[in-house]
This record gives C-alpha cells, structure tokens and sequence, in this order.
C-alpha cells in the first residue's frame, strides 16, 4: 500500500476546534504552530488557534506526558512574569528516510525538528531494487545506533522518496534496460515489510524535496510557488496557499517534462537541457571520472571550467521554464535548489534572474527567483519527513504566522 503525504487532512484550517471527539485536528494544529515558529507561549496558543485557555492547556498537558512538546527557557520582559514558550522535543518522534537517487541512495534518521541524527550515503553505476533495500535492511540498525535504546521506540515510520516511473530512464538500453525495469513491478510495502514492520509511505523524490523546502528551509516565506531541484534529471514541487500539491496521481510539479527546444529547433524536455546528466557527460568526454559530484562531503574545487558553462546554459532554460509555469498559476516566486554545492546554487539563482530580465513577458507578472536552502540532502530529508508529516501535522501553513 502506498500512503502519501496529501490526503491526511483535507480543508484543514488555521482556527482549532472546542468540541470534544477532535482532539487529533487540535493536537496537529498545535504542533504544526510549534514546528513554524520553533517556540510560542501557550497564551499565544490560545489566542493564534482560537481554541480556549483550558482547552490548550490540557491538549499541551498531553503532548507533554507523551514527549512531543516541552518548556523552553523563559523569556523575560519589561513587567510581569517570565514568558515560558512551548516547543518541539526534538526527541519526540523520529523517521526514517530513503532517497532512491539515479547515481546514489541516501538512509537518513530525522527528528521531529527535522534535525538529521545519522545518515548513510551509497553510490552505484545504477540503483538495483536489491541492493536499495539492502542497504535499508541493513542501515536500520546502524541508524538506530545514534539514538538511545529507550527512545528506538518512538521512530514511527519510513519514507522512501523515488523518481516518478524510475524504471524509463531512457539512457538506459539492452540488458541494463531490461534489469532496472525490475522497478517497475516494485512493491515498496511488502519489500520493506520482509524485514520491518514500521509503516512505509512512498512520495515522488522531487515532492519529497520541496516538502523539505517548505517543512523546514525557505519555503515558508512564500504562500505560493514553484519549486526546482535538479539532480541527475531535474524535477519540481508546487505550493498552493502553503500546501505541497501531491496531484491526482502523486506527480504534481513534474516540472522536468515541461517542453524546450534543442539548439537545432527540435523538440526537447527541461531534463534533457537541465539536469546534471549534461555535466557528467561533459567531464566524460574531457577524461574526468564524473563521480566526483557525486561524493559527500562536496568538492567541486577544480572543475570551474566545465561548471561555469553548466550554469549558464541551465539558468537560460530555467528562466523560459519560470514564466512558462507563471502563465498557468501566477506564482509569487520560484525557488531553486539542487544536489550541488551551496555556491553553485546561489550562483544559478542569480544566473536565472539575469537572464528573466530579457524574457519576452507579455501578459506575465515576473516571480522572484530565489536559491533554497536544503540543498544535496533535500529529497532524503522530505522523504523521512513524510512518516512525522502524515501523523503529527496538518497538510498546510498557510496563516499558521498570522493567526
């Protein structure tokens, strides 16, 4: 079975609820304020959700018995007596998350702050379903290992974030075709369920990122964008009203299979024009091994030469590809991010807003182009968000600062 993030709750709203039996609603409601702001005394609790002192009191009586919440220091001001802010116990709940990469697989233990606690890094020519779950299978144990044993017990869930249809890859043909089509038939529950019996939620790995973005970086700043990552092929997110879109069929924001055009005028996808895969090619062809991008820690001192012209070719694509996303929903912004060093980011973010400025937009409002702030570990870390997201939060930020 596949659970996804969307589909927890639907229509949620900022306000809380007094009558009895909706607790659940109440209880996410308030630590989904507490994961946005990090700290906020129990009075502005009352007053932000609209629920009633008493009410707030003994919802935050239980959440502090089970551990989810605690005090935090005291805040002094000019009169009266100290403030004492509520927050997440970063120990409260933890998860597990996988990211199924095209040239490596990352197995990350998140807290409920979304803090990572151990993570384990593989690379491979291609990811084979065997090899994947054996790494899940045995890095289980060796993640558990970075917590005490009395808290093991609180890790409630598992996410795998995967490309969309991650058996097409379409540089792949004859036998390495025919294995990585093994994918295809994939049941991620029953594979997981062999060795573990913590529930599985499976996410695309590019939705996963930009719920990484908007859980826990730059996101939260905007109420709507539109949201990059490039990896080997480059994908997207899309945020409405502060909600993660999932779509009908779990592929909102499939942004890599918008249309571009190749330099002869034939008919080309953003992956082909925008992605990494262009840059391991081209070190292929100047005698480069292209793992080194890949390797963590990044280093990508050295290979400025062939980076540069990356860049600039990419930020051209992704400024044709901003405003033609603008022209179906007017996004406020669009954020990029990538699995590359934060000065490559920062550098083709400033790329993509030089080059807008020559765009021919007639009819558009022009977004603000803005760099993430996740960054290489975004995907794994959206993937392991999704088991917390799912059972402690609400599907939306929107008005969670204004109330």
């Amino acid at each position: 079975m596949v659970r996804t993030m969307d589909g927890v709750i639907r229509n949620e709203t900022s306000a809380g609820v007094n009558q009895s039996g909706l607790r659940n609603h109440n209880e996410r409601l308030i630590l989904s304020i507490l994961q946005f702001d990090r700290a906020v005394p129990a009075a502005d609790l009352a007053r932000r959700t609209g629920l009633s002192k008493p009410t707030v009191s003994t919802i935050l009586r239980k959440l502090e018995t089970e551990e989810l919440v605690r005090r935090g220091e005291p805040v002094r001001g000019k009169i009266g007596k100290p403030s004492i802010p509520l927050e997440l116990n970063p120990d409260g709940v933890f998860s597990i998350g996988l990211k199924i990469g095209r040239r490596s697989a990352d197995l990350l233990l998140l807290d409920l702050t979304g803090a990572v606690r151990a993570q384990i890094h593989e690379t491979y020519d291609y990811p084979m379903p065997e090899a994947v779950f054996g790494l899940l299978r045995d890095g289980i144990d060796q993640l558990l290992g970075h917590i005490p044993a009395a808290l093991q017990d609180r890790v409630c869930g598992i996410g795998i974030g995967t490309p969309f249809e991650l058996w097409k890859w379409h540089d792949l043909v004859e036998i390495e075709a025919e294995k990585f089509r093994l994918w295809k038939d994939v049941d991620f529950e029953a594979e997981v369920g062999a060795f573990c019996d913590l529930p599985v939620y499976v996410v695309n790995e590019s939705t996963a990122a930009c719920h990484a973005e908007q859980l826990y970086g730059r996101g939260n700043q905007f109420r709507d964008y539109a949201y990059f990552f490039i990896g080997s092929y480059i994908g997207g997110g899309v945020v409405l009203n502060g909600t993660v879109l999932q779509g009908n069929m779990g592929n909102a924001g499939a942004l890599g299979s918008m249309r571009s055009t190749g330099p002869l005028g034939e008919a080309q996808m953003l992956i082909d024009v925008a992605s990494l895969h262009l840059l391991e090619a081209r070190l292929v062809e100047v005698g480069i091994d292209p793992s080194v991008i890949w390797q963590y820690p990044q280093d990508w001192s050295g290979l400025d030469r062939y980076v540069e012209p990356w860049i600039g070719q990419t930020a051209q694509e992704l400024a044709k590809a901003s405003l033609s996303i603008c022209s179906v929903i007017d996004f406020q912004a669009v954020l990029i991010d990538g699995a590359f060093p934060p000065y490559v980011r920062d550098e083709l973010a400033e790329r993509t807003r030089r080059y807008l400025v020559n765009q021919d937009k007639r009819g558009l409002i022009e977004p603000t182009i803005e760099a993430g702030s996740i960054g290489r570990n975004a995907r794994g870390i959206g993937a392991a968000s999704t088991p917390i997201f799912s059972q402690y939060l609400l599907n939306t930020n929107a008005g969670l600062s204004g109330i």
